[in-house]
């Protein structure tokens, strides 16, 4: 059923997509704060997917670039709507819905940027499941709908059409260079689709589970239980159905790096007790990649590893990491749609060059 969100749900939003994010996504306090700057006391349609009709025509949006600049660039606001604008002039057609390209912190507040400017309403639904790095990296690819042509804007009114027909990995090559280029952060609209290819290729439902995790994680906090148990509780019934904690402790070294448009690097975080020598070690690239307890793999994408407080379990960008953080590290399980051979050749172990298989969260010791 289709749903009505306005500025009082944002925060919960913000919280839930940035722990579906995995790390990445972007900060999510600067896309909050650029929604309710257009929102004011209107509200958005959230359209649930398996009720939009098949001709619905669906223009996906989205910011693409290092996390790491994000914070000191601040977006002007303007290039979402601006790239959505320049696509529709191209295809010569209106979108009659957007829609998010991935769950994540900023990510998941694009689409609502341009839903509250133009009165679009919004698909609830989107192409990861989570937050890969690489435009490419989409369930949307995978199952047969691609990127191209894809529309990019900038804060100063640049505008890009890039067409390379189907080949979406040219597409995500050709668009990191010129986002490098205005800076390391650009505005995109891209995966033009059909209701029905909507259907048939996206994750469904990711923001309004996002919106219950934020609120769970809430809840729970000014109730005085478990925030991890209610995330556990939250996900059970959902496509995201295993969660496991994968390890408690403070963090206590940070190799990060902006190189070639990503964030990447390293962290390690130590156990609590002085008198365990463990460690796990996490590789990202804007998202979390791997996580290695003792040496040994404990998850690895694309299952979520998540990063949070280990109080309050607020989710913690790959950004935002630092050391002397107290923190758990959650391993959460994909959708099935996200494990089939084809979703892991684009998107698993070895498109990030990692050499380790991919084993479900769930099946590891």
């Amino acid at each position: 059923m289709s749903w009505q969100l306005t500025a009082a749900d944002l925060p919960d939003l913000a919280r839930g997509a940035t722990l579906l994010g995995t790390g990445g996504g972007g900060d999510p306090y600067i896309g909050l704060m650029l929604v309710k700057q257009v929102l004011d006391d209107r509200s958005i349609t959230i359209l649930d997917p398996d009720e939009i009709a098949d001709d619905l025509f669906v223009i996906p949006t989205a910011q693409m670039g290092a996390p790491t600049v994000m914070i000191e660039k601040i977006p002007a606001g303007t290039e979402p709507t601006l790239a959505l604008r320049t696509l529709e002039e191209h295809l010569g057609r209106r979108a009659d819905a957007t829609m998010p390209i991935e769950c994540g912190g900023i990510n998941s507040m694009i689409p609502l940027i341009v839903a509250a400017e133009t009165g679009l309403p919004v698909v609830d639904a989107d192409g990861m499941g989570r937050a890969f790095p690489e435009l490419s990296m989409e369930t949307f690819a995978v199952y047969g709908v691609h990127g191209s042509p894809l529309a990019l804007a900038g804060e100063r009114g640049e505008r890009v059409i890039i067409d390379t027909g189907d080949d979406d990995r040219q597409m995500e090559w050709l668009a990191r260079g010129i986002t490098i280029r205005l800076g390391g952060v650009g505005h995109i609209a891209e995966y033009a689709m059909s209701g029905a290819d909507v259907k048939r290729t996206a994750v469904p439902r990711t923001l309004s589970m996002a919106l219950n995790l934020g609120r769970a994680i809430r809840l729970a906090r000014e109730e005085h239980r478990s925030p991890f148990d209610a995330i556990g509780e939250t996900l059970a019934p959902t496509l995201y159905s295993n969660m496991r904690e994968l390890f408690v402790g403070k963090v206590t070294d940070v190799d990060r790096r902006t190189t070639d448009g990503f964030a990447k690097g390293r962290a390690v975080i130590s156990a609590l007790d002085q008198a365990n020598p463990e460690t796990l070690e996490i590789v990202f690239q804007n998202e979390n990649l791997i996580a290695r307890r003792g040496g040994e793999v404990v998850a690895i994408v694309p299952d979520l590893i998540c990063v949070v407080d280990h109080e309050t379990a607020e989710p913690i960008t790959t950004e935002g990491l630092r050391y002397g953080q107290r923190v758990r590290v959650l391993g959460i399980s994909t959708p099935e749609m996200m494990r089939t051979p084809e979703a892991l050749a684009a998107f698993g172990p070895t498109a990030f060059g990692l050499t380790d298989p991919f084993v479900p969260v769930e099946s590891r010791a």
